[in-house]
């Protein structure tokens, strides 16, 4: 416990030295009560002495992202507008972001930023191999928080991002909406099932369509990581198979890729629901390829990330709890902002 002298405790507490003297030291009878303002006025001394102290350092924190290049933009913009937020303290970040990047490569990324780092965001692909580095971080006093996509078997300290699962059944149901045929073939495109997070957009969806529209027929493709090129090949390969395929739910990356491949095989979309309002996707909404975008505020998740690891080093103090995700948004050309 920081060492306070009375008068500090007694200022901060709002009680007489007298009374602050015979509870510390023991000198006859203090309420349970007043116990507890003294308890509470070191705590807040104890938070106020730390704060102060982190107001004169910098503070890093990294955010490693396993992620497409056409998200890096997006994502840096929304974490960096929010320093101004906490300009109390000097907030400094580090992007780290790959479109491939192994378990190995991840680990190696988490111990080389956890050298100088107070904290780090992470969206990764899941895998156990994770799960030892983050818990030796935490016992390190290296806190990390998930963003987008979860690790529920590491020791990260929470996740902050919408419900993936309520994302893909309400992508159904504006798709069940949208969909001018009686029997529609819908291919739902996810760019790896290792992510946790594309994984339960791609179940809520498939689960809400049979809850919505049976008579619609979801396949899955996977394996494009949200990258052009690759998801041109993936959407090549199923069409051919597949040429009746007459509609999209996407929750990555790759749509220009995706467009593509069916302009190519002069095949028509009657729907197109996708995720994310980045530059590209912004631009294909605009033209008219892309229906309804489904997204959530990032700028309100780096917020979140910022006080969760300023908060488990003491810096702030505790808040509410936050709600456990954050809320969905659906973005049409109607409603996109400028």
């Amino acid at each position: 416990m920081a060492k306070f002298t009375l008068k500090q405790i007694a200022a901060q507490s709002g009680l007489s030295l007298a009374t602050i003297d015979r509870a510390l030291h023991q000198r006859g009878r203090v309420h349970a009560q007043t116990q507890h303002r003294i308890r509470q006025a070191i705590a807040d001394l104890e938070l106020l002495q730390k704060t102060a102290l982190a107001k004169g350092r910098t503070l890093y924190f990294d955010v490693i992202m396993h992620t497409p290049d056409r998200f890096r933009e997006l994502v840096r913009e929304a974490f960096s507008s929010q320093i101004a937020s906490f300009a109390s303290f000097k907030l400094q970040l580090r992007f780290h972001f790959s479109e491939t990047l192994t378990a190995g490569e991840i680990n190696a990324l988490l111990s080389k930023s956890a050298l100088h780092s107070h904290g780090i965001i992470l969206k990764a692909a899941h895998s156990e191999l994770l799960n030892p580095t983050i818990d030796t971080l935490l016992k390190q006093r290296i806190p990390v928080v998930t963003v987008m996509s979860d690790l529920p078997t590491s020791a990260r300290l929470r996740y902050i991002g919408m419900d993936n699962f309520d994302a893909g059944k309400l992508a159904a149901f504006l798709m069940t909406k949208w969909l001018r045929s009686e029997q529609s073939h819908i291919v739902a495109i996810t760019g790896s099932k290792d992510f946790i997070g594309e994984q339960e957009r791609i179940e809520g969806f498939e689960r809400a369509m049979q809850q919505f529209a049976p008579q619609h027929r979801v396949s899955v493709v996977a394996g494009g990581y949200g990258i052009d090129p690759l998801m041109y090949q993936s959407l090549k390969q199923f069409l051919q198979a597949h040429p009746e395929t007459d509609a999209v739910y996407t929750v990555g990356g790759g749509n220009p890729g995706i467009l593509r491949a069916f302009d190519e095989q002069k095949r028509p979309i009657n729907a197109f629901i996708g995720h994310d309002l980045d530059r590209e996707n912004r631009a294909l909404m605009q033209a008219g390829k892309i229906d309804a975008l489904i997204e959530h505020n990032l700028q309100l998740d780096a917020q979140h990330a910022f006080r969760t690891l300023l908060e488990f080093h003491g810096f702030l103090p505790a808040s509410e709890p936050l709600a456990p995700y954050s809320k969905i948004n659906i973005i049409t050309r109607y409603n996109m902002t400028t």
